[in-house]
């Protein structure tokens, strides 16, 4: 999975079937708030979804950044994902 960091947009991407899926994103310190996901009429691949995700954490590990979970689709990706619970600063709990 190829994915962009588009910082002037402040948003993940990646483009399936020629369309773009997102992952919109904030930062505080050293903290990367995940925001928004942006799909595609008729878009429904949870799978997909699950795999951005997944890629953005390792990019999170690799920046040294907590991720700060908004959207309680991502909230809930942390509780699938045990894995990537260090990633989450001190006093969130999922």
């Amino acid at each position: 999975m190829e994915i962009k960091d588009n910082t002037f947009a402040r948003q993940f991407e990646i483009v399936v079937d020629g369309k773009l899926i997102s992952v919109e994103y904030s930062f505080q310190e050293k903290k990367i708030f995940l925001t928004r996901i942006n799909t595609f009429d008729g878009f429904n691949d949870e799978e997909l979804i699950n795999e951005f995700l997944k890629n953005i954490m390792e990019i999170a590990y690799e920046r040294k950044l907590k991720v700060v979970p908004i959207l309680p689709k991502i909230a809930l990706f942390f509780r699938k994902n045990s894995t990537y619970k260090d990633l989450l600063p001190p006093g969130i709990k999922i």
